[in-house]
């Protein structure tokens, strides 16, 4: 499981790695190479300084994800390889109960994000050979990571006092942004950071119990009443909830025939052993490494 769970994060990570440098270098509006984007003293830093440190520093990496992303759907279009709406849902459902998706990414960029991780998998495993009895054994012996809880996905502000949190709620009421008060006054630094964002609990999680039970009153879209936690008080908002669900073998037999054919193979799950086949030319030359 924990194998599992190692690959998915590094894997969504390296897919869609696309750094700031190519708003940067994108931008019309910057016409000349010289202009100064910042001054120190008397001295200046132009643009074209600028943009030599960024590719400097970025840009092969940034690149090389480009790349990647190009080859995987180029090449699961010529294979006739498809993610159809079904898989990409119970892909993203057992990616927020498992891990939680903390990121401050749209449902967009998250679906596609695993898309293209179930794109390059299939493009990976498609000649592999499992047993019928293989996949129903990996099956038993991981029912947990199919058997997945109910899952709320929580922003939270938390203050010291009573009168500070109903505070808060008369400024939301108003029409203040719960994520720029969070980042405000939240006590909790890690959450305020993220605007207060929590990610998806499980509600197995019991540690989290007293924000789990207030979530379970709550609707998509709503912030409660100030809740008392050991540090002061919280309030909660609900952006989300997923309904718990026990998959069926039928239901999740192709995912677990990618995953026992990636470890069989021992390999990185990487875009780069498609790049001869893809015919990808780039400016740094030599091929890219995994």
């Amino acid at each position: 499981m924990e194998i599992y769970r190692l690959r998915r994060a590094i894997l969504i990570l390296v897919v869609f790695n696309v750094l700031t440098i190519v708003f940067f270098l994108s931008r019309p509006d910057w016409k000349s190479s010289r202009e100064t984007v910042a001054t120190v003293g008397n001295e200046k830093i132009t643009r074209q300084e600028w943009l030599n440190e960024l590719e400097t520093k970025y840009g092969e990496e940034t690149l090389r994800d480009l790349i990647d992303k190009k080859v995987i759907t180029t090449l699961a279009k010529e294979h006739k390889i498809k993610v159809s709406d079904d898989e990409l849902e119970q892909e993203l459902d057992m990616y927020k109960a498992l891990y939680g998706m903390q990121e401050n990414l749209s449902g967009d960029e998250w679906g596609e994000r695993v898309r293209l991780s179930l794109l390059l998998e299939e493009l990976l495993t498609k000649d592999a050979k499992i047993s019928e009895g293989d996949l129903q054994a990996y099956y038993q012996e991981n029912m947990d990571l199919f058997d997945l809880p109910n899952s709320y996905h929580l922003s939270q502000i938390i203050v010291k006092t009573l009168p500070e949190a109903k505070q808060t709620i008369e400024e939301l009421e108003e029409g203040s942004s719960f994520a720029a008060l969070a980042m405000e006054r939240s006590l909790d630094e890690f959450s305020a950071n993220e605007g207060g964002n929590l990610g998806y609990i499980s509600e197995d999680d019991e540690t989290k119990a007293t924000l789990i039970e207030e979530a379970k009153g709550m609707t998509s879209g709503s912030w409660s009443d100030p809740v008392q936690m050991d540090s002061g008080y919280a309030v909660l908002y609900l952006h989300d909830a997923i309904q718990g669900k026990r998959y069926t073998f039928e239901e999740v037999k192709d995912q677990i025939h990618r995953q026992i054919a990636i470890e069989q193979m021992d390999i990185p799950v990487s875009a780069v052993p498609f790049w001869d086949e893809a015919e990808v030319s780039w400016f740094y030359g030599e091929k890219a490494k995994h």
